[in-house]
């Protein structure tokens, strides 16, 4: 990493954590806004579904259109256009206007985010793949994987956790607000930075871009699969909170309660650089994706916050690494040339499994109350571990083979 840094210069870490906080307070954002200016767990549910279908509909694109022209337009014009966006939702949410208006400036939200997560990955990777020695590759990319999840983990969670301060401290709009002034600000910088991978020529994009058919592989289908089943849980287990919350009067301080599971999850997501090589990837997403599932279900028996907050703390403990771990697999198992393509389409995976896991974890509390909410974190933990063991059953022992190259890796 320090060999790396020399490279990027010092600022790029922070850099690139703050550009990518904006992203992980939508889904959040939007829910606490619409439950606060129009009353309805329902109603924020689906709406930060929108923002997902928007991420789905045009994350990947975005991912495509950076591998082809290059990162910086991609970047600038997403950044713009979402800052908007998020602006236009403030005001909306707690205006008159109908809302089929809202959900449309939501899935408008969604379809403009800045893919900056991916794009980092993207932007580390090609520059080991072109500047550190053979024979360093494979740690080299072991510890930017592992400082990649680490930071998404830490936004993931703790994004909440600053919608949260700031709609208890100010209002539910100022979240959101805030997102959009961090979206130009920060992107932009991001955007510019000097790591940024340029365009290609007509005739470099044909010699150095994988067929898209690969994209269709099983091995990259079950990744996505997996980090979509994890954003499921991410979904589902915020918006039953929310719910546990509401019914306790306090839905704003469901980010607050959130952020416990960040402190175990960001530990060992940065550790997972250090897992012995013995323990491999495809023997870590089953153990931690076992983990997860035994939060699950101590949460089935949750009563209190105390409880609560147990809960949460034991499932941290196999989010960060799982990151890792999918992310991991979902580099190794890149076409060459489809880096940013592979990395939007994971990082979108999250985003939708959040948001539809958001709209029917909704739908369920307002229909069926708090507990039935409660019980789909443990079914999209229970996914989780399914896709686990199907990546087990096809992925041969031993060694994993190909960042986009020939590179081994555990």
């Amino acid at each position: 990493m320090i060999q790396l840094a020399s490279r990027t210069g010092a600022a790029y870490f922070p850099l690139t954590i703050i550009a990518r906080v904006p992203f992980a307070m939508m889904v959040v954002g939007v829910l606490t806004l619409v439950v606060a200016a129009r009353g309805s767990v329902e109603l924020g549910g689906i709406t930060s579904a929108m923002v997902g279908l928007g991420v789905a509909c045009f994350g990947p694109l975005l991912g495509s259109a950076a591998d082809r022209f290059g990162q910086r337009p991609v970047l600038l014009l997403t950044a713009a256009c979402n800052s908007v966006a998020l602006g236009a939702l403030a005001w909306v949410a707690f205006s008159s206007v109908p809302v089929w208006v809202m959900l449309l400036v939501s899935f408008l939200a969604g379809a403009s985010a800045p893919q900056t997560s991916p794009m980092s990955r993207s932007r580390l990777v090609t520059i080991i793949q072109a500047e550190v020695p053979a024979s360093h590759k494979p740690r080299a990319i072991n510890s930017v994987l592992a400082f990649e999840s680490a930071a998404d983990e830490v936004v993931f969670v703790f994004g909440p956790v600053i919608v949260g301060l700031l709609a208890t401290a100010f209002d539910a709009w100022v979240p959101i607000a805030a997102a959009a002034i961090l979206t130009l600000v920060f992107v932009t910088a991001f955007a510019g930075h000097r790591t940024s991978v340029p365009a290609k020529s007509a005739v470099e994009r044909a010699a150095t871009l994988g067929p898209i058919a690969q994209l269709r592989r099983p091995s990259l289908l079950v990744t996505i699969a997996g980090i979509f089943s994890l954003g499921l849980f991410f979904g589902a287990m915020l918006t039953s909170l929310t719910a546990f919350l509401q019914d306790r009067g306090a839905a704003e301080q469901a980010g607050l309660l959130y952020g416990v599971m960040g402190v175990g999850s960001a530990v060992l997501a940065i550790a997972a650089a250090w897992f012995s090589p013995k323990f491999t990837l495809r023997y870590r997403w089953l153990v931690f994706g076992a983990v997860l599932a035994i939060g699950t279900v101590i949460l089935q028996t949750v009563s209190d916050v105390p409880g609560m907050l147990l809960s949460l703390a034991v499932m941290g403990l196999g989010i960060g690494p799982l990151l890792v771990t999918l992310y991991g697999f979902g580099a190794a198992r890149t076409p060459v040339g489809r880096s940013a393509t592979v990395m939007t389409m994971l990082g979108s995976g999250v985003i939708v499994g959040q948001s539809l896991a958001s709209a029917l974890t909704g739908i369920i509390a307002g229909q069926f109350g708090t507990g039935a909410a409660l019980t789909l974190p443990l079914a999209a933990a229970v996914l989780v571990l399914v896709a686990g063991i199907a990546n087990f059953a096809i992925t041969p022992a031993g060694r994993l083979v190909r960042f986009t190259g020939p590179v081994q890796i555990p």
